[in-house]
C-alpha cells in the first residue's frame, strides 16, 4: 500500500484516483519483441532533461533517467524510482522511500545520495530547477532507500513535479566533481530506466536497447527503441504513409496533413498523454532592444495581432486562443478575461506615431529582424504571420531563421535578439512552467527558456513568490490572476494561442500514452502486435 500523507485535505475518492493504473485493458495481453521506431522533427541538444527543456531532451530523456515518481492523466503520482512517500502535515518534509535493488546501467547502485545530488543539480542547473526547488534547504539521506526533502516553506505545487523528464534522477558517480553543461553523461546516458543507451548517430538516430536488468522484469517489451530525427515536415507524414515512422507526438507533421493521414487505415491520432505539460505560443520581446524597451512599441505590436488569424492560419485551428500565459487547460489559475489591447490598427499607428517613429517615403519606420524557434512548422508560420501583420503598422520584418542549438545560443546566451515567436511548457502549474519566463531572478544567461526577456516588475516577483507557498487554492488563484493581469498590461511578451498537440502512431502500436506525459514517459509500456 502506498503510503502517501498530503498537506491538503485528502478523500477517499482522492486515494483511489491515486492507486488507478493507466496501462492496458485487463484482457489484452502484450507481446515481447520488435523495434519501435519514434520520430522527433528535430535533434535534441542532449540526451537528458538535466541542462536543457528543449523538447527533443524532453522526448528521449525518460527513457534511460527515471524520475521518483509519474503520474496518470489526472496528474495523480505513481511509483517510479519512489515507491512510497509522505508529506508532512505542514507542507515542508517529503519523505520518499526508494524502490530496493535497483543498478544504474554501469552496475552501480542506485541510492538515495543519487536522489541528493540530483536534486541539488537541477535546482543549479535545470532552466526551471531554481523555481521548482526554491524552497528546499536541505536533502537528508537517513539510509540508502531513504530521502527526505526538506522545505523552508511549502511548495503545494512540489508533489507533480518528480516526472523522469522534468526532474531527473541522475547518477552522483558520473556528475560529482564535473562540469554539469559538459558532462559525457548528457549525450551518453547512463540511467535507471527501461532502455540502456547505445549509440548516436549526429544528425539521424539515436538507438536504444532494452534493458534486461530493469528493475521491471516484465518490462519493457520492446528489443529496441529507435528515435530518428527527420526536420522536414513532408517527410515526416512519407514517413509515416510507409511504416518508417511509427510513433510521433506533439503534432508530429504538417497540421495540414493531418486530414489526409487520418484516412489512411493503418495510423491511429490521439490527444491524452498531453496534460502533464500545457504549451502557449507567444511573441516575445527582448526588452533591452532600442525599439522594444519602449511600451507604447509593444502596445501597437499587441494592437496590430489577431490571435484568431493565427489559430486558423498557422494552427489550422488545432488549440485555443489564450491572451495569458497560463494556459487555458490549467483551468483554475487561466485568466480568461481578453487583451487589454484589442486588435486595432488605427490605434497600432497613432501609438507608434507617437513613441517618435513616422513611416519613411517607404511607408517603413523601422526595420528589425524576427527569430523563431525552429521546434515546429507552426511556429514558423506564426512569424510569418507576424510580419505580414507589422508590415500594415509600417514595421519591417526580417525572418531569420536558424537550428534549435543556434537559436537558444542567439536568445538565451547572446542575447542578440530583438523579438522572437516561442512556446513555453506551462507544465501542471504555473509556479514550474511560467514562473521562469517572468520571474526577475530567473534571468540567466546561457540557461534556455528562462526569463529572456530581462522583464523586472517587483510586485510580479512578490507575487510569484508568493504563490509558490500559498496552500489556500482560492487565495493562490488570485495571486495568478493579478500577475496575469500585470503582464497583459506591461506586455514583455503577447500570448498567442495554446496548441492542441495529437500523437499519431501506427495501430501496431500499443500503449503509447499511458501517463499524463505521454510519449515523454519511458515507454516501459510500449509493446507491438505482430504484423
Amino acid at each position: 500500500m502506498l503510503r502517501f500523507t498530503a498537506f491538503w485535505p485528502a478523500t477517499a475518492a482522492m486515494f483511489l484516483l491515486l492507486l488507478t493504473s493507466t496501462g492496458q485493458a485487463a484482457d489484452v495481453q502484450p507481446q515481447r519483441g520488435g523495434t519501435l521506431t519514434l520520430v522527433l522533427n528535430y535533434e535534441p541538444p542532449a540526451l537528458i532533461a538535466l541542462t536543457t527543456v528543449a523538447t527533443p531532451a524532453l522526448s528521449v530523456s525518460a527513457k534511460v533517467t527515471e524520475g521518483l515518481l509519474s503520474y496518470d492523466y489526472a496528474l495523480n503520482p505513481q511509483p517510479q524510482l519512489a515507491t512510497a512517500w509522505e508529506i508532512s502535515p505542514d507542507g515542508t518534509r517529503y519523505t520518499f522511500h526508494l524502490r530496493k535493488g535497483v543498478k544504474w546501467h554501469d552496475g552501480q547502485d542506485f541510492t538515495s545520495a543519487d536522489v541528493a545530488w540530483s536534486i541539488e543539480l537541477l535546482k543549479k542547473v535545470h532552466p526551471r530547477g531554481s523555481s521548482t526547488f526554491a524552497n528546499v534547504t536541505a536533502i537528508e539521506t537517513p539510509d540508502a532507500n531513504t530521502a527526505v526533502i526538506v522545505l523552508s516553506k511549502p511548495a503545494p505545487y512540489l508533489i507533480k513535479a518528480f516526472a523522469a523528464a522534468e526532474s531527473p534522477i541522475v547518477p552522483r558517480h558520473l556528475y560529482e566533481g564535473k562540469d554539469a553543461l559538459t558532462n559525457p553523461n548528457n549525450s551518453a546516458p547512463i540511467g535507471t530506466g527501461p532502455y540502456v543507451f547505445d549509440k548516436w548517430v549526429r544528425g539521424s538516430y539515436v538507438l536504444y536497447k532494452r534493458n534486461p536488468h530493469y528493475w521491471d522484469p516484465a518490462r519493457p517489451y520492446l528489443d529496441q527503441l529507435v528515435v530518428r530525427f527527420i526536420p522536414d515536415a513532408a517527410a515526416r507524414s512519407l514517413a509515416f504513409e510507409t511504416g518508417d515512422a511509427e510513433l510521433g507526438y506533439r503534432s508530429p507533421v504538417a497540421l495540414s496533413d493531418i486530414a489526409r493521414l487520418k484516412a489512411l487505415p493503418q495510423l491511429g491520432f490521439e490527444t491524452k498523454g498531453n496534460s502533464y505539460s500545457y504549451n502557449v505560443t507567444s511573441l516575445q520581446f527582448n526588452l533591452d532592444d532600442q525599439h522594444f524597451r519602449d511600451l507604447r512599441v509593444r502596445q501597437a505590436v499587441a494592437h496590430a495581432i489577431n490571435r484568431n488569424v493565427i489559430l486558423q492560419v498557422a494552427y489550422l485551428g488545432f488549440g485555443k486562443v489564450s491572451t495569458s500565459p497560463i494556459a487555458p487547460g490549467i483551468a483554475e489559475y487561466h485568466d480568461a478575461a481578453p487583451s487589454p489591447y484589442a486588435f486595432d490598427i488605427k490605434q497600432a499607428n497613432a501609438l507608434l506615431d507617437e513613441a517618435g517613429y513616422p513611416r519613411g517615403a517607404n511607408g517603413v519606420r523601422f526595420n528589425v529582424t524576427l527569430d523563431y524557434n525552429p521546434i515546429a512548422e507552426d511556429l514558423r508560420k506564426t512569424a510569418e504571420y507576424i510580419r505580414s501583420a507589422l508590415a500594415k503598422i509600417g514595421i519591417g520584418v526580417t525572418l531569420r531563421s536558424q537550428d534549435l542549438s543556434a537559436f537558444v545560443r542567439r536568445v538565451y546566451t547572446d542575447r542578440d535578439f530583438a523579438f522572437t515567436v516561442n512556446g513555453h511548457s506551462n507544465l501542471f502549474d504555473p509556479t514550474v512552467g511560467v514562473q521562469r519566463i517572468y520571474w526577475s531572478k530567473n534571468f540567466r544567461k546561457g540557461v534556455p527558456f528562462s526569463n529572456a526577456s530581462h522583464y523586472h516588475n517587483p510586485e510580479v516577483d512578490q507575487l510569484l513568490e508568493a504563490a509558490q507557498i500559498e496552500n489556500d487554492p482560492a487565495r493562490r488563484a488570485q495571486q495568478f490572476l493579478r500577475f496575469q493581469r500585470i503582464v497583459g498590461q506591461e506586455l514583455p511578451d503577447i500570448s498567442l494561442v495554446s496548441p492542441e498537440f495529437i500523437t499519431i502512431y501506427n495501430r501496431r502500436v500499443n500503449d503509447h500514452s499511458v501517463t499524463a506525459d505521454g510519449v515523454e514517459g519511458n515507454l516501459a509500456d510500449v509493446w507491438l502486435s505482430k504484423p
